[in-house]
């Protein structure tokens, strides 16, 4: 393995934050408790609710992941969200916090999960108590 003493990051599209602003991104883990159909979404779409746990309770978003995942396989997973990012409207439905995943070579979105919450923190850089 070959280790960059010098972090050079001149050749690609990044943008620095701080520590502090890292910080501020509250993102959290939680369980898909439903999923339904979203037939007003331009792309296809599920409205997923998710349970942040008692502080949070159910949030509620959209998330273009009908390629990959069905309702059923989704339904009791662990995922992770940004909660503070504000609202979104997206066709009509409230959309509550931003479902994190990362996108394949044919624009599929993969959710970012977990496989279960019973070892970690609910939220990152939390400690578990």
């Amino acid at each position: 393995m070959i280790y960059n003493e010098q972090l050079d990051l001149d050749h690609v599209d990044l943008k620095i934050i701080s520590w502090n602003e890292f910080e501020n991104v509250d993102l959290r883990i939680g369980k898909i408790v439903s999923v339904e159909d979203f037939p007003k979404a331009r792309n296809p779409a599920y409205k997923v609710f998710v349970d942040f746990g008692p502080e949070f309770g159910v949030l509620q978003t959209s998330a273009q992941i009908t390629k990959l995942y069905t309702k059923e396989e989704l339904s009791g997973r662990y995922v992770i969200g940004c909660i503070n990012l504000g609202t979104k409207n997206i066709a009509g439905f409230t959309s509550q916090f931003l479902l994190t995943g990362f996108e394949d070579a044919n624009g599929n979105i993969a959710l970012a999960t977990i496989h279960n919450n019973e070892k970690y923190a609910p939220k990152l850089g939390a400690k578990l108590k």
